[in-house]
């Protein structure tokens, strides 16, 4: 005797002695779109699109995230999709890490020293997620989106402000440049603000790397290829860590994030393609136009409730 329960995850079998055999469905998230064969294909098409689109502007300008977390939010809980974006855009921050390894090794000694924050606060931060009431989560989300947007839109000045005072490109490669690691005053001062980042990051993440970006660059680091390699490792690790936590509290849909995966692997290799027709500032901006409207909706959304 079974009874057969369909809530948005795989068909899961419930032995009960006192039934007859009985097929019951079970209204999911998932029943917006639909819940037979067909519509279950259309909600896998819309999460790889999603992810194949977040690789790309990933590559290009970041901020991957407001695309996937906001579609899984469609179909599974809010730490679920929470969990399922963050590892299904693992193997692109692998993959950033990796390409910056060059530039990393002059100054490896001094990011194991912020790697270490960066491990405890990731760590802690998707434990907030995962241990505390969903419900909190769920109510943080639209602050989250918005937080995200907000960081984008302050990524382009940042930006330019780098640039005006960082080394050319030819200096950006000078192996004298000065990659001493810092006074211990400065460097715990450092070490702090990179574990909230990192706190942060394990919690949501989008719009960490701009965090970092202007911690380091206010430091005194003065190679912005260095900068960038630094941070690239240091958001590998922290969303890594993020990973390691979501799948040690089985928080993660593996049949979603899988496919994901893929598509943000693909989407990534094609932003890499076409990243010189593809200006960086205008798909920043679509980014943060999606992420305002989203976080809009979504304040609307508990306006209502």
């Amino acid at each position: 005797m079974s009874l057969v329960v369909w809530g948005g995850q795989p068909p899961q079998i419930f032995f009960s002695p006192a039934l007859p055999q009985l097929a019951v469905a079970i209204p999911s998230p998932m029943s917006r779109i639909g819940t037979t064969m067909d519509g279950l294909a259309w909600v896998e098409m819309l999460l790889f699109g999603s992810a194949f689109l977040a690789g790309v502007v990933n590559s290009v300008a970041g901020g991957g995230t407001l695309l996937t977390f906001p579609m899984l939010l469609s179909v599974v809980s809010p730490v679920i999709a929470n969990g399922t974006s963050t590892i299904a855009l693992l193997p692109g921050s692998l993959a950033g890490a990796w390409g910056f390894r060059q530039e990393l090794r002059p100054c490896f000694r001094f990011a194991l020293w912020l790697l270490i924050p960066s491990l405890f606060g990731g760590a802690l931060g998707t434990l907030l997620v995962t241990r505390f009431d969903p419900r909190i989560f769920a109510q943080l989300v639209p602050w989250l989106i918005l937080t995200a947007s907000l960081l984008f839109i302050v990524q382009g000045p940042i930006a330019r402000w780098l640039r005006r005072y960082t080394p050319s490109v030819a200096a950006a490669h000078d192996p004298n440049a000065n990659m001493a690691v810092p006074p211990w005053r400065t460097l715990l001062g450092v070490m702090a603000f990179q574990f909230l980042v990192a706190v942060y990051g394990g919690y949501f993440g989008a719009g960490i790397g701009i965090l970092m970006l202007t911690a380091l660059s206010f430091m005194g680091m003065s190679n912005i290829h260095r900068v960038n390699a630094v941070k690239t490792f240091l958001a590998t690790a922290i969303n890594a860590m993020s990973v390691l936590v979501f799948v040690i509290e089985d928080k993660i849909h593996w049949h979603y994030a899988g496919l994901m995966a893929c598509a943000a692997i693909l989407g990534g290799y094609t932003g890499a393609r076409v990243s010189r027709r593809l200006p960086a500032s205008v798909v920043r901006s679509i980014i943060i136009l999606i992420g305002l409207s989203l976080s809009a909706y979504y304040f609307w959304k508990q306006s209502l409730a």
